[in-house]
């Protein structure tokens, strides 16, 4: 599988968020993965995630559903390892 990360900046156009602390708020309330290190000063955002992330809100999901799919998607990122 081919992963792709993105950047912050790319992460938070990607899901419309403009504040760098709206963005951080949202991980913390659970409703954006937490970041990948990537390096020992680098982070990034599996775009997958937030690809369905994305399609979560334009379902209309309810963020508790978001925070389950959030939720889901960091415990797959230790089986995956």
């Amino acid at each position: 599988m081919n992963i792709t990360f993105l950047r912050k900046p790319a992460a938070m156009s990607a899901l419309g968020i403009k504040a760098a602390s709206t963005f951080y708020l949202r991980i913390q309330q659970g409703l954006m993965t937490s970041p990948v290190h990537l390096g020992p000063r680098t982070v990034g955002f599996p775009k997958h995630e937030i690809e369905a992330i994305n399609s979560a809100r334009l379902a209309g999901k309810p963020e508790d559903e978001i925070r389950q799919l959030v939720a889901s998607l960091e415990a797959a990122r230790k089986l995956a390892a």
